[in-house]
């Protein structure tokens, strides 16, 4: 019992040994030293001078006191030296209190530039910053890109966003000229390297955009392979996060879905299935605008309450139609991290003592896929776990 009672202090003892080394070793120690000791010498100097003839010096904490308020300029006037050598020394202390000042105004302004002019050049870990939104990658309409996702995002705000990019930090900056975008966070580096996620605070990060970057004369090709490099490289630093990907090739895509990617966006793809679309006169992509229109988006996905997991299609949308006036068209399953999706089904998969059976599912589980959308699946499909409504509303 002793010796758990006295691991606390220990510990404490262990964490407090580092910090005071390292603080004698820096150069601010020689300096507080020297503070500290021309206090202590003007505390004893006035009372030397002023006891025991002046009454307001009854002790030395009465001089420390003295010392204090005479450095800092504050000057109460309930302790005033009478005497030649009390008043010299008062003289000594308002001058290295005016000197003082100035030095401590100064290092403060200085640092505050120092820090200033790093966050604008990207140069601040963000490790302070937790749940929030990394954009890795530069595009040339990147206001556009950052103020549609605020949109969509209600709950984020701009302090919320880091931006990593190897972008000049006069890029940022004309970025950060627009009022929705002013506190946006500023990353420059590198995002296929660690060390550079890391500043980024990637750890704790809640969603990760990883951009087709054109900030750099790459081809098509060379943009891909460093987009699949950072997602391998945010993946080893946490499987956990929310990671959504641009690909220019389609070709890539099985290596994202190796990683447990969640979602990957085709672009080069979508274009030309909207324009295959638009040359048959079939008005898809008018649809698919006014449908996915950030201002009004029409094509959404919610959650449900609990109640409704295990019962019909039915019964659900049945239940939007009466609450919100919306209209039903599919569920989204296994949605949120499938990392974390596919690892509470093999703990399900492995609870069957039949061998059979369980080789059945496991490979299921090999076969699960994130966000698979499931549109109009019948009136009696049974709503699984982890899933969104699909819906269009007015």
């Amino acid at each position: 019992m002793r010796e758990k009672l006295h691991r606390p202090a220990v510990h404490k003892r262990k964490r407090f040994g580092p910090l005071m080394r390292r603080l004698i070793r820096s150069r601010t120690f020689p300096v507080l030293g020297a503070i500290l000791l021309v206090f202590l010498l003007s505390s004893m100097g006035v009372l030397l001078f002023e006891h025991p003839g002046n009454q307001s010096f009854h002790s030395f904490w009465d001089a420390i006191w003295w010392t204090l308020v005479t450095a800092a300029t504050v000057g109460y006037g309930d302790k005033v030296p009478l005497t030649t050598g009390g008043r010299f020394v008062a003289i000594l202390v308002m001058l290295f209190g005016i000197g003082l000042l100035g030095m401590v105004t100064g290092r403060i302004a200085s640092w505050l530039v120092e820090w200033k002019i790093k966050e604008g050049s990207g140069l601040v870990d963000q490790k302070k910053v937790k749940k929030h939104f990394v954009v890795c990658g530069w595009k040339n309409e990147m206001v556009s890109v950052l103020e549609d996702i605020l949109r969509v995002n209600p709950n984020l705000s701009d302090e919320d966003i880091v931006v990593v990019s190897t972008v000049e930090p006069g890029q940022v900056e004309n970025l950060r000229s627009r009022p929705s975008l002013q506190n946006i966070r500023f990353v420059r580096g590198d995002y296929v390297e660690e060390n550079v996620l890391l500043r980024a605070n990637i750890k704790q990060a809640a969603k990760v955009l990883v951009l087709a970057d054109n900030s750099t004369q790459a081809s098509d090709q060379e943009v891909d392979a460093r987009t699949v490099m950072s997602v391998l490289t945010i993946k080893t630093i946490s499987k956990d996060i929310y990671t959504c990907v641009e690909l220019i090739d389609a070709k890539f895509k099985r290596y994202l879905e190796n990683v447990h990617c969640d979602e990957i966006i085709l672009s080069r793809e979508y274009n030309r299935i909207l324009l295959a679309n638009a040359t048959a006169a079939s008005g898809i992509a008018h649809i698919i605008q006014d449908l996915l229109d950030v201002e009004g988006s029409r094509l959404v996905t919610k959650t449900f309450p609990a109640q409704f997991v295990g019962d019909t299609f039915a019964n659900l949308s049945k239940y939007f139609m009466e609450a919100e006036s919306t209209i039903l068209i599919g569920i989204l399953e296994n949605t949120g991290n499938i990392f974390q999706r596919k690892r509470e089904a093999l703990r399900e998969a492995q609870k069957t003592p039949d061998i059979s059976r369980l080789v059945s599912n496991l490979q299921s589980v090999k076969e699960l896929r994130g966000n698979l959308p499931v549109f109009n699946p019948g009136p009696d499909y049974e709503i699984k776990s982890y899933s969104r409504a699909i819906l269009i509303q007015a």
